[in-house]
């Protein structure tokens, strides 16, 4: 009897699926707030430390350095032991993590943290999205963005948190909540994960992958390279929005607690497109949803050039919010429509890597880019540059094989 009810749980699309897919989405709104944490603290910390902007950027170039390397490792550990292991680990790291950081007595210190942070944030991501994906067929695009919402849902609630407890309690007690908090509710969650799908998905899943990788026409090999660049240059433009909005109204004049509600509107609002993107990649396929993202995050970027007030700049981000949303989630999408099933993790968590690397590379050279000119008008424009080499990447992709693109 115990054996015919965890089978009947295994089987793609069950309930136990949905439920699954669900508590994966908080698993990463607890575990993804690291990238978001310490997006607030900036101000902050650049008071704190007696930083220049650059340096008060670093703990966030450090979280997702972390978060990046951990994305690699914590999907590797996926693929072999499930993911109740990444959480389990994740909940240790950022409680560590966060109580170091409270009790920083310079950058180095707090941004070394963070390091820890981002390693513990990384099992939210990259190894949520590639374990839902073996519990869907067809509607697996719209399964692995709702994952993917959890880090987005982080960016939507943390913020605000975050912002009230440093205001009631200090940087440093709120940097210790934050650990306390996320340990305490990712160790008994981590006990969910406990079924693993059945041998027969796995091959079902193999013999369609290898037919669409056939009719592509690219090796996995060159496929994932074009997709790990691709990733790397969209999170660079990406991160100049995301990471510097909160101190680019703190520069306007508008207060760093506009910033943090305008963040959360962008974020919040990218909720809305990841959910949209998957279900039209469940459609059209994960390239071809990958290619309208990518030019309209294009014109949102640009539109930050031209305006800069206190309703415009919450008008253009919540644009820009729904315009990219959707666009790192495409990556695993692809990967899972032509990539081994069996090793997903590995795969979705090297792309996954190299837009966080985008992500920490390009939050810290806007923040350097502002301390070189005084604005970040440079930096907008730096952003949409890297944007450019995106689209012409996955416009390649799509030409490649436009015809023959359908979800695995």
């Amino acid at each position: 009897m115990r054996l015919l009810f965890s089978t009947r749980l295994a089987e793609p699309e069950s309930g136990y699926a949905w439920m699954r897919l669900a508590v994966a989405t908080l698993v990463g709104t607890v575990a993804c707030i690291g990238t978001w944490s310490v997006v607030v603290a900036i101000p902050v910390v650049e008071q704190e430390f007696g930083t220049a902007r650059a340096g008060a950027s670093f703990p966030y170039s450090c979280a997702m350095a972390g978060f990046a390397f951990g994305t690699l490792a914590m999907g590797r550990l996926a693929d072999r032991w499930g993911v109740v292991a990444p959480v389990l680990l994740a909940a240790a790291l950022l409680l560590i993590g966060y109580a170091g950081a409270s009790q920083a007595r310079d950058i180095w210190q707090f941004a070394l943290l963070h390091v820890l942070v981002g390693l513990g944030g990384s099992a939210g991501f990259a190894p949520m999205m590639a374990d839902v994906s073996h519990w869907f067929t067809r509607r697996r695009g719209l399964a692995v963005v709702v994952a993917a919402t959890g880090s987005y849902l982080a960016g939507a609630i943390w913020p605000q948190l975050f912002q009230l407890a440093m205001a009631a309690w200090g940087w440093r007690n709120a940097h210790l909540a934050a650990g306390l908090v996320t340990a305490a509710v990712l160790v008994p969650l981590a006990f969910v994960f406990r079924v693993r799908p059945q041998a027969s998905v796995f091959a079902s899943a193999e013999a369609a992958t290898q037919a669409a990788r056939s009719d592509l026409g690219l090796s996995p090999r060159l496929l994932q390279t074009l997709l790990a660049a691709a990733g790397f240059c969209c999170c660079v433009a990406m991160s100049m929005p995301q990471v510097h909005i909160v101190a680019y109204c703190g520069d306007l004049g508008y207060g760093v607690a506009r910033g943090a509600q305008m963040l959360a509107v962008m974020l919040g609002l990218g909720i809305v497109s990841r959910v949209a993107s998957g279900a039209l990649a469940d459609r059209i396929g994960g390239v071809a949803t990958l290619l309208i993202g990518s030019f309209m995050q294009a014109m949102a970027l640009f539109l930050y050039l031209f305006f800069d007030g206190l309703a415009s700049l919450f008008l253009i981000s919540a644009i820009f919010g729904l315009f990219q949303g959707g666009i790192v989630p495409m990556y695993a999408v692809i990967v899972r429509e032509f990539m081994p099933p069996r090793e997903a993790g590995a795969r979705i968590g090297v792309v996954i890597t190299m837009t966080i690397l985008g992500m920490s590379f390009g939050g810290w050279f806007s923040g350097w880019l502002f301390d070189q000119f005084g604005s970040y008008r440079v930096a907008f424009l730096n952003g949409l540059a890297w944007n450019f080499v995106n689209l012409a990447l996955a416009a390649w992709l799509f030409a490649a094989g436009a015809r023959r693109l359908r979800p695995a």
